[in-house]
């Protein structure tokens, strides 16, 4: 399965990169209010004699003095979900990591196995939309034209997959938003009404179908089966076998569907690691796939989705180093608000909603995926393991899980992790492997200057000590979390020398002053205070202490890389890149000892611990110490390695081929080695003209030459801070090993303070049949473990009305009568539109422990 930016939104589509962080132990979240005692009714008693008790002293626990991860080391394999179970009751893994589908569920309770679970894994079609017909193949292609991708909504009954597929336990899903995420309640009415006109309609799918296909020089229909140039229309279906177990009868279906309605069907299953090289590394005018069977998994509960519009749909995401995403063909229309909603160019709230209930009606219509389900993850491990999951993210796609995993009655052991895949696609920090498999490793061996909140998705700082956020007046920016502060300004002015862009020809820092003769202005100012003890505490897996170097080399790679003019040039980040530049206004080192850094955008979350700009070393898909890459850079400008699948396939010929840049396997080592041994004997400082300010000569060759003795430990190039390192890899047979990182700067035990998530349950009630007329009402009672919500953590609870035309006509306010109970009110006036028949009140409830919300509904019949 893909993820999402998921680890990608963490990036927040920004180059630089969104971090916090503190070495002395982070802030306690909010604590959760209780009851005070009861005062006593009445004096009490006399005394009686009573025996004087034992006191009893708890033993005061040992400190903990261990550094790194909790196990001495994580064995990592690639295991069938369908063995998940009986390999972990048989002993042979500990637990499995990527997790089951709903449909296991059962089987991992007969087993008496403890869980975990997530909500943010979900799946959907891929299209190619290459055509109308591959130049290639001759073969034609539909999906070329939106409308054939919209009619696919209509073609596919999800409530039947989730019933035949996920057993029931699944959601039905119609847009990149997560139906449980905070978005999803926010737009409940635009959603709901745009699920009921989307509903299976295999008539509806024909019919529009039909106008595409016939509109196609050369295809006809012949008793009911579209043809060209003497054959059947074949669709390429691209189906996971493996993964969780359900993609394939996902696939299954969706090609029956297609069938049905006059396709031929080519139904090529494979695995992760056959089926990339077509959709992530080919390139779609080869015609080798129409459709494949998608799946992603978000790393953190998403508080604003308004940018998934642009990493899933245009040539902008950060996903452009695939050439599939360049041939994505949205209208400019849908870019334009793809790219507002990604940047949030918003003056208020209620501007941003209002552009969102126009991008959920417009993913419809352009359909450039196709989204399927919602489902819900279990993650089965054996009795005796201690797991903090992420409710998005769940075990592997969580940050937390390298610091907080954990045997409970000891340090140190083994730990046997399986996942469905391991290695599906070249290791490399800027354009490497985006498959939850692999990042669930690399997530172990990176640092970081935030932890994201499990159950919030807000972020703690972990390697800063603390951040200012400065808003223009007027945004709708807001705080949780005390160790950030907030406030507004009329106007922010960036200094004159902050660097806020790179000229790649000349290898120099571009001002402010330059770029803005004029003078300019932000909507956002980020300061972040980091600990004067960063540069002694935090050591990369080689030895070598991090340095202002690392901070400045990864800002310049990541802008330089797509730049025409640069030696790195990359095609397919250079959109994203021309993005970020749109909305970036630049940064300022105040302060080196400690470091302490300004930056200045005008894109922005409407949360303020997602405003930090830290400029941690590290690019979306790993940590990035300055030399690794240096040397990666190298191959790239030679001319035998490129750091994107696009490029790699670009500039391979019959003759020659270049390397997708691989930092733990294959032909890219002995490449890296050879520029490695040239960088010392040159004593190579990169980008010289700006980095010479930061690194001489003699520092650089002492980071190379870290470098190279690590390389000859452990075999790899893959280096990070965090708490384990990367001591084994065997690419064939799909097994690795981590081992505890005992220089990691932080004690084992800090992040050790989440407890249960408070989810809410939701039960209405009410009567069974009303009358229109007068007004009715529904009690909506909300609880945690037995207990009455308090009202003091609920942000808000209220109604969806949907009435006997499957529409839903008002979203109703809910009034709080006590903790835990609340009161939905139909008014009579509108009572007395709706249609009579059988209608339905859909309660959401929107806590504020926890980022996800809770829907529950209650069905009734209207009379007249």
């Amino acid at each position: 399965m893909k993820r999402n930016t998921l680890m990608l939104l963490m990036s927040m589509v920004m180059i630089v990169s969104l971090v916090l962080t503190a070495c002395q132990q982070p802030p306690a979240p909010p604590a959760v209010p209780t009851a005070a005692p009861a005062e006593p009714t009445a004096a009490p008693a006399e005394p009686t004699a009573v025996p004087e008790p034992t006191e009893v002293v708890e033993p005061t626990p040992e400190p903990v003095t261990r550094h790194g991860g909790w196990f001495d080391e994580v064995v990592f394999s690639a295991v069938d979900a369908a063995s998940a179970v009986t390999q972990i009751t048989s002993n042979a893994i500990d637990i499995y990591a990527s997790g089951v589908a709903s449909d296991k569920l059962p089987e991992i309770e007969k087993a008496g196995l403890p869980r975990a679970s997530s909500n943010g894994l979900y799946y959907e079609l891929t299209f190619n939309p290459v055509g109308p017909v591959f130049e290639s193949t001759g073969k034609v292609n539909p999906f070329n034209d939106a409308r054939a991708r919209e009619a696919m909504n209509w073609l596919i009954d999800r409530d039947y997959i989730n019933r035949e597929v996920y057993n029931g336990g699944a959601l039905s899903k119609f847009f990149s938003i997560v139906t449980q995420f905070p978005d999803y309640a926010t737009n409940a009415q635009v959603v709901r009404t745009l699920e009921s006109k989307y509903a299976y309609d295999l008539e509806k799918a024909e019919k529009q179908m039909d106008e595409v296909m016939l509109g196609i020089d050369g295809v006809t229909k012949e008793g009911g089966k579209y043809m060209y140039k003497g054959e059947q229309v074949p669709i390429i279906l691209l189906i996971r076998p493996d993964s969780d177990g359900t993609r394939k009868p996902i696939g299954d279906y969706v090609a029956d569907q297609l069938e049905s309605i006059g396709f031929a069907t080519d139904r090529q299953y494979k695995t992760a690691s056959e089926a990339s090289p077509i959709w992530v590394g080919g390139n779609p005018a080869d015609g080798l796939f129409h459709i494949y069977t998608g799946a992603w998994s978000a790393t953190i509960i998403d508080r604003d989705e308004g940018d998934n519009f642009q990493f899933f749909d245009t040539p902008q995401s950060e996903y452009g180093f695939s050439a599939l995403w360049q041939a994505f063909n949205p209208t400019q229309a849908y870019m334009d608000l793809a790219d507002k909603l990604a940047y949030n160019r918003f003056s208020t709230r209620e501007e941003r909603n209002q552009a969102m209930a126009e991008m959920l009606e417009m993913a419809m219509t352009e359909s450039i995926h196709v989204w399927l389900i919602d489902g819900k993850n279990y993650v089965p491990y054996k009795e005796g393991l201690d797991v903090t999951y992420d409710l998005a993210a769940g075990v592997d796609g969580s940050q937390i899980w390298p610091v907080t995993l954990r045997w409970a009655d000891k340090e140190g052991g083994q730990l046997r992790w399986a996942a469905t895949d391991v290695y599906v696609d070249p290791w490399n920090p800027l354009a490497g492997s985006n498959w939850a498999f692999d990042a669930s490793i690399q997530r172990a061996t990176r640092g970081s200057g935030y932890m994201i909140d499990p159950y919030t998705g807000l972020l703690w700082p972990n390697r800063i000590e603390r951040a200012e956020i400065t808003a223009e007046k007027g945004l709708p920016i807001g705080k949780t979390l005390d160790w950030i502060s907030l406030d507004f300004a009329d106007e922010i002015k960036v200094p004159e020398d902050a660097i806020v862009d790179w000229d790649a020809a000349n290898q120099k820092f571009i001002t402010a002053a330059e770029k803005f003769p004029e003078g300019t202005t932000a909507k956002i100012k980020s300061v972040v205070y980091y600990p004067k003890s960063l540069w002694t505490d935090v050591k990369y897996h080689d030895g070598s202490p991090i340095t202002l170097a690392d901070f400045i080399y990864s800002w310049i790679v990541s802008i330089d890389a797509g730049k025409e003019e640069s030696k790195i040039y990359d095609a397919s980040i250079a959109e994203n890149v021309a993005a970020v530049l749109e909305n970036y206004k630049g940064f300022k080192i105040v302060s080196e000892d400690p470091l302490v850094i300004e930056a200045y955008s005008d894109a922005y979350e409407i949360d303020a611990e997602l405003d930090i700009t830290t400029m941690w070393p590290e690019a979306p898909y790993g940590e990035m110490p300055w030399p690794t890459t240096a040397i990666a850079a190298l191959v790239d400008e030679e001319g035998n390695g490129a750091f994107s699948a696009d490029k790699a396939d670009t500039n391979s010929s019959d003759t020659k081929t270049v390397e997708w840049l691989n930092y733990i396997g294959g032909p890219s080592l002995d490449l890296m080695s050879e520029a490695l041994d040239k960088a010392i004997e040159e004593k190579y400082v990169p980008y010289a003209n700006a980095m010479s300010a930061y690194l001489t000569p003699d520092e650089a060759v002492a980071r190379y030459e870290a470098v190279k003795a690590f390389k000859e430990k452990y075999g790899h190039f893959w280096i990070g801070s965090g708490p384990y390192l990367l001591k084994e890899v065997h690419l064939t047979e799909k097994v690795g090993t981590l081992a505890s990182n005992p220089d990691y700067a932080d004690l084992s035990d800090r992040w050790s303070m989440f407890g249960l998530p408070k989810i809410a349950e939701v039960e209405v009630e009410g009567e069974g049949s009303v009358v229109l007329g007068g007004e009715f009402s529904f009690d909506v009672n909300v609880s945690f473990e037995g207990e009455p919500y308090p009202a003091d953590e609920i942000s808000r609870v209220f109604g969806l009305l949907t009435d006997a035309t499957g529409n839903v006509i008002a979203s109703i306010p809910a009034e709080l009568v006590e903790d835990g109970h609340y009161v939905i009110t139909v008014p009579a006036d509108l009572a007395a539109t709706m249609e009579a028949g059988a209608a339905k009140i859909e309660a959401v409830v929107v806590p504020l422990p926890v980022a996800i919300p809770t829907f529950a509904s209650f069905e009734f019949v209207t009379i007249k």
